[in-house]
């Protein structure tokens, strides 16, 4: 029996006491801790947090209304409107009025660390724009066992969490060994030392920038149309676009850029030089050039790694012209970086050597976020059979 069992059979065999969160936590606004200037340095001492996802904003250097907390005096930062939590052992600052701090109204009979773990538990998704802490959440009742069973929950719980912790560092830390590898390897390949011809892009393929129809909002359909391609159709580290989410009507695809499966596409601003080949036919407006027409001289793969490789990426944003604060890449710039074009049979070959390579991190990449997965579901289940309680009930 483990030490655990052993406690609950010895200290609440029947059943332990519920109790409504508000009677447990106190809370309190943080008017007074609200950042004064979004003017964040990662030299000042002060962190600025969030409730939300993102959770640290940035640094601050203001000394006054400063939220104090440390290991002995922690806090839980809820966000009112989401739910969101965070656990904050640490002084700060805060960005928003929409969240409350939370602490223990008393430690002999709640622990902190303890409801934080129990809060994990709850699984509730607000569907109201309210604040969720004295409206819902606030009234959720949770079990509230002998302290010595708390501390117990408490340390099972945080060493499971910090073993977590370690594994997904230890599988991000290969992940980026192994992609690092993979493109010293074939930046090395594409770095011909042999007397490789060199042809400009404009040499070799047609390119030309997207067009908008506009106003583009008259122009776009629910109905059958022609595809109308977005940066935010393509996936993170994607290297192909498969489909799209909105369409055009025909007269609005008259009036853009049509491109189809198999050509290349680059953004031509912001997050710009990344290329895509395309899978599907469509439209492309003026935030997009396109590459095509280049069968002739280099298989579709091979410009793929000569177009993503790092001397390339670096030379695009070196030649980038500048249009006020934001980079921009136009069909010029682009129609002048010379490539290495070595035979069709050296390229099968180079493609051959990196597809392999690529797979590898490929698979890497697929089981990273698996094993995290796996390694955060068991811990929810053990989380959840640790926090299961019979109430006890009072005649």
């Amino acid at each position: 029996m483990s030490k655990l069992s052993e406690l609950i059979q010895k200290l609440c065999p029947d059943g332990v006491e519920f109790s409504e969160l508000f009677k447990l936590l106190e809370y309190e606004q943080p008017t007074k801790y609200i950042v004064k200037t979004t003017d964040y340095k990662d030299e000042y001492d002060i962190p600025v947090l969030t409730a939300g996802q993102s959770f640290l904003l940035g640094y601050t250097n203001e000394k006054q209304g400063i939220y104090i907390a440390s290991k002995e005096n922690p806090a839980i930062i809820f966000d009112d409107f989401t739910t969101s939590f965070h656990w904050v052992d640490f002084n700060f600052k805060v960005k928003s009025s929409a969240m409350k701090m939370l602490k223990s109204i008393d430690e002999n009979i709640c622990m902190i660390r303890y409801a934080y773990h129990v809060m994990k538990n709850i699984k509730y998704i607000p569907v109201n724009h309210t604040r969720q802490w004295i409206e819902k959440y606030s009234k959720f009742r949770i079990p509230v066992p002998p302290l010595e069973i708390q501390r117990e929950i408490v340390r099972i719980l945080d060493t499971f969490t910090e073993l977590t912790t370690e594994l997904t560092t230890e599988l991000t830390t290969e992940l980026t060994a192994r992609k690092k590898q993979y493109e010293f390897y074939r930046d090395e390949l594409l770095n011909f030392n042999i007397n490789v011809k060199k042809m400009t892009l404009g040499e070799i393929a047609t390119i030309v920038r997207g067009a908008s129809p506009r106003p583009i909002k008259n122009f776009v359909t629910n109905e059958d149309g022609v595809n109308w391609i977005k940066i935010g159709d393509v996936a993170p580290e994607a290297k192909y676009i498969t489909s799209c989410k909105e369409h055009i009507t025909k007269d609005g695809a008259e009036k853009s850029r049509y491109v189809k499966k198999g050509d290349f596409i680059l953004s031509n601003s912001m997050s710009f030089g990344r290329p895509y080949i395309l899978k599907i036919d469509g439209c492309i407006h003026d935030g997009w050039l396109s590459i095509s027409e280049f069968e002739n001289y280099v298989i579709s793969d091979y410009l793929y790694y000569v177009l993503i490789s790092n001397n390339i990426q670096k030379e695009m944003k070196k030649k980038a012209s500048f249009g006020g604060a934001v980079q921009n890449l136009n069909s010029d710039i682009v129609k002048r970086i010379e490539i290495p074009v070595p035979s069709m049979e050296i390229q099968q070959q180079i493609v051959k050597f990196l597809d392999n390579f690529d797979t590898i991190c490929t698979d890497l990449n697929i089981g990273l976020p698996a094993e995290i997965e796996a390694r955060q579901k068991q811990y929810e289940y053990y989380r959840d059979k640790l926090l299961t309680f019979n109430e006890l009930k009072h005649e």
